[in-house]
């Protein structure tokens, strides 16, 4: 049983939906996405999955896991994103009476929320920049060794 950083049973199946299956990645690399995404760190990572952290670094190394652990990382970033599209109307609430109110010490909390979801759409902008360069980089070291 996966646990997470509070050792706590992490619903599984919850995040093994939203993992991409490839038959490209063993069960094992499965359950290490999974942990990836609950757990804090690949130490962590390698007791729940029960393989060494040199294992969990390798995989991480590996296109076909890097993929599909991109693609949880996304589907589980596209729920939150989701969640605050729900919380919208009462964020939006929240910012106008803050606009308003001449005490405004939640202005405070209302700009580090407002900090943290422009930090988190950047980031994945940035990851998702990244995983393309690193496959246009693959593609070119696959064509220049071709050529040779």
């Amino acid at each position: 049983m996966i646990r997470n950083a509070d050792d706590r049973p992490v619903n599984v199946s919850k995040w093994q939906e939203m993992s991409v299956s490839s038959p490209k990645i063993s069960r094992k690399q499965e359950e290490a996405i999974v942990a990836l995404l609950s757990q804090r760190g690949v130490e962590e990572v390698a007791r729940a999955v029960k393989v060494s952290a040199r294992t969990v670094y390798r995989w991480l190394k590996e296109p076909a896991f890097d993929q599909a652990f991109r693609e949880a990382r996304r589907a589980a970033f596209s729920q939150c994103v989701a969640r605050l599209q729900q919380a919208a109307p009462a964020a939006v609430t929240t910012l106008l009476k803050t606009l308003v109110d001449p005490a405004a010490p939640a202005s405070v909390r209302v700009r580090a929320a407002e900090c943290i979801i422009n930090h988190s759409t950047k980031a994945i902008e940035l990851e998702d920049i990244e995983g393309r360069l690193s496959q246009l980089e693959r593609t070119a070291e696959e064509t220049t060794g071709k050529k040779r």
